[in-house]
């Protein structure tokens, strides 16, 4: 099962996904030209492997909502990410609102 909805923020309004799938699931907020997700994430491989395609994203571990994931501190972002001011330490939802920010201003 997939679940997508808007998620209100002071910035703007970013979106969530959910993707329900056997013994886990995948969880993604994004806005803007960036992204935070889930564990799955591999920020090495897009730093690496994907390095051209400057993808800003970034990943937060142990979570399992939504909310828990705008909550939780990133634990790892890529280096597209960190060149925006995203850094790990900081929360989902302060990323997301840097990239609706980001979005606003053009």
């Amino acid at each position: 099962m997939v679940h997508l909805y808007p998620i209100p923020m002071a910035n703007g309004v970013a979106m969530a996904v959910e993707v329900h799938l056997p013994k886990t699931r995948l969880l993604v907020v994004t806005a803007g030209d960036g992204y935070i997700m889930c564990g799955a994430l591999d920020v090495r491989l897009l730093d690496e492997r994907l390095a051209s395609r400057q993808i800003v994203a970034g990943r937060a571990v142990g979570v399992r909502t939504i909310d828990e994931l705008l909550s939780a501190p990133l634990e790892s972002v890529t280096q597209a990410a960190a060149a925006r001011g995203i850094t790990a330490g900081m929360t989902g939802r302060e990323a997301i609102e840097r990239l609706l920010a980001a979005e606003r201003q053009g």
